[in-house]
């Protein structure tokens, strides 16, 4: 048997680290800053255990330097320098962790606070994505160190030299290319560390050569670290506002704090979302040691929580090598169950202590809860009891809750909602005068969301109001041949049903009522219409009830001899019963405003004809 070692070919690799290795060119920045602060933790590790000496009253800090003349961009840190071999070591050795150096040398504590961020050292090489040169000078915090200067030209061949630097810390420096030369806009830069390095654990400074340097332009202490009982409400809002392009306060957050049996912190906000999904989903920033990953990593945070907005950090997320994803293992899904749980027990407790408040939020919150309902049935076993339902009466009920009102009215499992209360008042009234209460349902995800309610629900079945007649809306049966034949005549159509009835509301001539199950698929087929679904794919089960406790009906029950009147006044019944359902196509909205006309015409005695 033979025994070998895999040869890599640096001449091949070196251009894939520094092309492709990260998805996106600005992460550049992120990374070199990142390094800073790496450096600068380390030593203030050193410090702190006795090992390194520094002035007591030293800022450590990174600067970020703009020259747009000379074409360059300077990331400055004070933190523990390298000496000659760790430059060879760290710099000139591809993959060679110096923070996995550090942490074996140094035994760090893995409840410490500062923790180091880099961990595959490949990040510096992200500096050629952008760069036709980068150079190095730096100096060692060791005693008698010299300081040394590295350069490269993005090949693998790279010179070095005695630097000059007189003060601890490193300094690199980017010789921006020309296919790059939009990172020297000072605009472009500022958005670059806001977007990757607003809350990062060391003061960030960034100007441009010439100018002052400022107020540091992040925020090391984020609310997101800080105890929950130490913040106050106003700077909750304040923070959402800072992070998320919103005017308006959120409804209510959650503050997760997590230290067993992994490390998490973060904030999730309600966003007022409204009665539809928004254009835009919401924002989840993932962070790692308080430096941005992504935005909305679905591996971490459930689906339907990808509506919500907030951050996240967990130092402990297992990112692959360009700290831009995650890797997909079962830590990472243990993290989102974990996440999921916390949002169906703040739910939970809203409804039972601050009912009240839990209502007002609930038309906003309502499409979050329904999606995390059909994509997650863990979460629907935690928050099914307290799932309410917004009725015509403006009260909010749970099922059970509506369940007992309706079987007190003779509808026993029967939930009546209505998709539209404008389109369907006419409906809405006529349950109404019955005592009947109505669910109102106008989003886009109910269908969906109620046929899962059934199969969650045995024997429950969830009617829209349009969909049959109540029993408790009838006053009995009633048939009238003669006249369903002279509406067929009129209208023409083989398809539409008809029929009539006695119903115990006499201000309604006739109602187009639409079989449940039919129109669930039609609707569905208009959602999934882009996959090849249509409409037309399924029978239409239409019925129009014409009742014959409206005197209008009985009128015209009596006066069927006159062709030409009866058959306008029944187009003109049926597309009234059409109108509460959809509006009218351009051809029969002519059609019943002219005939509108004739109507009145009749109604004034004169000639319809003229």
């Amino acid at each position: 048997m033979k025994h070998g070692t895999i040869s890599v070919d640096t001449e091949n690799i070196f251009p894939v680290i520094k092309k492709w290795l990260y998805s996106d060119k600005d992460i550049f920045l992120r990374e070199l800053v990142s390094n800073g602060c790496d450096a600068v933790t380390k030593f203030k590790k050193l410090v702190a255990m006795g090992n390194a000496k520094a002035d007591e009253n030293e800022e450590y800090s990174i600067e970020v330097i703009l020259d747009k003349e000379d074409k360059t961009i300077k990331v400055i840190d004070n933190g523990l320098g390298m000496t000659e071999s760790e430059v060879i070591d760290y710099i000139a050795s591809v993959a060679f962790s110096g923070a996995e150096e550090f942490v074996k040398k140094y035994q760090e504590d893995e409840n410490e606070d500062n923790k180091i961020i880099g961990h595959f050292g490949l990040g510096f090489y992200s500096a050629f994505m952008v760069s036709e040169r980068v150079d190095i000078n730096t100096l060692s915090f060791e005693d008698g160190a010299k300081s040394v200067f590295w350069t490269c030209d993005g090949s693998t061949e790279y010179e070095i030299s005695d630097g000059t630097k007189t003060s601890r810390g490193t300094e690199v420096i980017l010789h921006i290319a020309d296919d790059s030369k939009e990172f020297l806009e000072k605009e472009a830069l500022s958005a670059i560390l806001q977007k990757y390095c607003a809350f990062f654990p060391i003061p960030i400074y960034f100007y441009e050569k010439g100018e002052e340097r400022g107020d540091m332009i992040n925020d090391t202490d984020p609310l997101w670290l800080r105890k929950p009982a130490d913040c106050k409400e106003e700077e909750y809002n304040e923070f959402y506002k800072k992070v998320f392009p919103d005017f308006n306060d959120p409804l209510f957050y959650i503050h997760l704090n997590v230290e067993y049996p992994f490390n998490l912190k973060g904030i999730l906000y309600f966003p007022k979302l409204g009665h539809e999904f928004q254009p835009s989903e919401g924002q989840i920033k993932l962070f790692n040691n308080q430096v941005f990953v992504a935005d909305n990593v679905k591996e971490i945070i459930p689906e339907f929580l990808l509506l919500l907005k907030g951050v996240i950090d967990c130092p402990d997320l297992p990112l692959n090598v360009s700290r831009s994803f995650l890797q997909n293992d079962g830590y990472a899904a243990k993290v989102s169950a974990h996440i999921t749980k916390k949002v169906a027990d703040k739910l939970t407790s809203l409804y039972n202590t601050q009912r009240e408040s839990f209502e007002s939020y609930w038309d906003d919150i309502a499409p979050f809860v329904k999606y995390g309902c059909l994509k997650d049935p863990k979460f629907y076993d935690k928050i099914k009891d307290i799932i309410i339902y917004k009725t015509t009466e403006d009260k909010y009920e749970t099922l059970p809750e509506y369940l007992e009102k309706a079987k007190e009215n003779g509808h026993e499992n029967e939930v009546y909602y209505a998709s539209d209360a404008l389109q369907q008042a006419q409906y809405i009234e006529m349950f109404k005068r019955q005592g009947t209460e109505v669910v109102i349902m106008p989003m886009m995800i109910d269908n969906a969301f109620i046929a899962y309610m059934e199969s969650q629900n045995e024997g429950v079945k969830f009617k829209r109001i349009d969909s049959a007649l109540a029993s408790s809306l009838k006053d009995g049966d009633a048939g009238d041949e003669k006249l369903v034949e002279a509406f067929k005549e009129a209208i023409g159509d083989e398809k539409l049903k008809i029929e009539t009835s006695l119903l115990k509301s006499d201000d309604v001539p006739a109602v187009l009522l639409i079989g449940e199950d039919s129109r669930r698929l039609r609707d569905m087929a208009l959602v999934y219409g882009s996959i090849g679904m249509s409409p037309d794919m399924f029978p239409s089960d239409v019925t129009l009830t014409l009742n014959l406790s409206n005197p209008l009906i009985k009128k015209l029950s009596e006066n069927l001899e006159n062709k030409d009147i009866c058959n306008t006044l029944c187009k003109q019944i049926y597309d009234i019963a059409r109108l509460t359902q959809s509006p009218l196509d351009t051809e029969s909205l002519s059609a019943f405003l002219k005939r509108s006309a004739d109507i009145m015409n009749i109604a004034l005695g004169a000639d319809a004809n003229e």
